[in-house]
């Protein structure tokens, strides 16, 4: 019996459990990486290993990192970035299902059974709901990604491919099967910095991704992350339509060597990436990446995505559609406020965050 079937056995002895590879890189997070550590640690799962690659931190982390002695391995490396730090973790990994934890995020216990009652030999990756905490830890009141109902693997295949995107947390809100990152790795820089660009790009197109929606991981907004906002940030909606086109390029690239064609430029079908080039064309049209854009191209095209199936619901899309009006068609002022609310839920007014609770926009 091979070891992906053996995953599916929630009561799986020691000597016979697929080991769970949870690779932590870090960079000068050492208020957070001892408890991305310990939530590690704390799994409900007889075999993990734990490897932490510290990129070079200037501040107390390798410290941290010294006190949990064997119980983690420790990988030290001059400051190369996060990519580098991630194909030296997996290189040095041999689990059977690896998940690369951001060193700011937190793991819940019951993560690792919920991942064997799901597992499959076809599966790429398995992602989870994520839930925002702040830098103490205390929960923010709202779990992402949203899902109106649980995508099939299909489904997700087929939105990634008209669209160019589908539900899917970040980076620690995914396990992904050793084959799949096999396929991949060692990442190199064709798809930005970040590696969970790479995962999540490749996944649908390789094998199967399966959902689970539930919140079985904490993520920290601290005002230091680089999808998190605490307030408007031009460069930070810059940066991810950067990163959103790369992906396509990158998904492309994968799909042809399976036999499936992909049309680059769906990424402008992409919800939440018109939503970012709506966001950094007003916020500062001066350093907008796309030459000659302008609003009543961005609003053609997001009528366009709303037709295209993604995995949001029609109440979401249509609050988007009425958001993306107001803030290309309205006055500068009350641009910057709606941007404000949409990407950083702290600066959102009380009432505002009841009205989206009480139509279910956002749950918490």
């Amino acid at each position: 019996m091979s070891a992906m079937h053996l995953v599916r056995q929630p009561g799986a002895r020691a000597n016979n459990a697929p080991l769970i590879s949870v690779i932590i890189p870090n960079f000068n997070y050492e208020a957070y990486v001892g408890a991305a550590i310990d939530s590690a640690l704390q799994l409900d799962w007889p075999r993990v290993e734990i490897i932490v690659v510290d990129d070079g931190s200037t501040d107390g982390s390798r410290a941290v990192l010294a006190r949990y002695g064997s119980r983690i391995r420790t990988i030290l490396q001059e400051n190369a970035g996060q990519l580098v730090a991630c194909n030296r973790g997996f290189a040095a990994s041999s689990g059977d299902i690896v998940i690369f934890l951001d060193s700011d995020d937190v793991l819940h216990r019951s993560l690792a059974r919920e991942l064997a009652a799901v597992w499959t030999p076809r599966v790429s990756k398995v992602q989870v709901q994520m839930r925002t905490i702040d830098a103490h830890g205390r929960p923010l009141g709202s779990v992402f990604p949203q899902y109106s109902k649980v995508p099939t693997p299909d489904e997700i295949r087929r939105w990634a491919a008209q669209s160019s995107a589908y539900p899917t947390p970040p980076g620690s809100g995914n396990a992904f099967s050793r084959w799949f990152l096999e396929r991949i790795f060692p990442l190199e820089d064709t798809c930005g910095t970040a590696n969970d660009s790479y995962c999540i790009a490749a996944a649908p197109f390789l094998g199967d991704v399966i959902t689970i929606a539930k919140p079985l991981v904490s993520y920290r907004v601290h005002g230091r992350n680089q999808g998190a906002l605490l307030r408007p940030d031009a460069q930070q909606f810059r940066r991810q339509m950067n990163r959103a086109r790369l992906r396509r390029q990158y998904a492309c690239r994968i799909a042809r060597t399976v036999g499936i064609t992909l049309r680059e430029d769906a990424v402008n079908r992409s919800l939440t990436y018109l939503a970012y080039r709506i966001a950094s064309l007003r916020s500062d049209s001066a350093l907008h990446p796309i030459a000659d854009d302008n609003v009543l191209q961005c609003l053609r095209d997001l009528v366009r995505a709303m037709f295209t199936p993604q995995g949001v619901d029609l109440k979401a899309r249509c609050s988007l559609l009425l958001w993306a009006f107001a803030v290309c068609l309205g006055p500068e002022t009350i641009a910057r406020r709606l941007i404000a609310w949409r990407f950083a839920p702290a600066t959102r007014p009380r009432v505002l965050r009841q009205l989206l609770a009480g139509l279910r926009l956002v749950r918490a």
